[in-house]
């Protein structure tokens, strides 16, 4: 993707319970537990797709973890032609999303979000299980 994505860990407020899955997943996708997709984030992620070529029939958003950064995790976000063997696949409302076993373990409970304002637009992974981040957002540990 051409355009620069601004990833935000932002640690979940207040104790209550995620928000309720966007779409309900159909049988081949894992249903909607453990990760949210916001609908404005849907929207971008769709917009995005179409402008790469990636199929969502075939390919998806892969979300994913790794080790590095200020904070000791940095966060990945890019488009896959297909899923891998062990990956668990979500479905929000057509859009599918990929996360591999290992980046699971952050990942569980997270939202992720589309921020458009004044200041910045981009992405924001909202994750509870991060317990800080770096000043530019880009890195957690938990």
């Amino acid at each position: 993707m051409s355009n620069i994505v601004t990833i935000e860990s932002k640690p979940a407020t207040g104790a209550s319970a995620p928000a309720p899955p966007i779409a309900a997943a159909p049988s081949t996708a894992t249903p909607a537990q453990g990760l949210q997709v916001t609908e404005q984030a849907i929207k971008r992620i769709r917009i995005a797709m179409a402008k790469e070529g990636v199929s969502p029939e075939e390919g998806g958003l892969r979300l994913g973890v790794m080790g590095g950064g200020c904070s000791g995790l940095s966060y990945s976000i890019k488009f896959d032609s297909r899923p891998r063997e062990r990956d668990r696949i979500y479905d929000f409302d057509g859009v599918r999303v990929f996360v591999d076993p290992k980046s699971f373990l952050y990942l569980h409970g997270m939202t992720l979000d589309y921020e458009e304002t004044l200041m910045r637009q981009g992405f924001n992974f909202i994750n509870p299980n991060s317990t800080r981040s770096c000043g530019c957002g880009s890195s957690f540990s938990s």
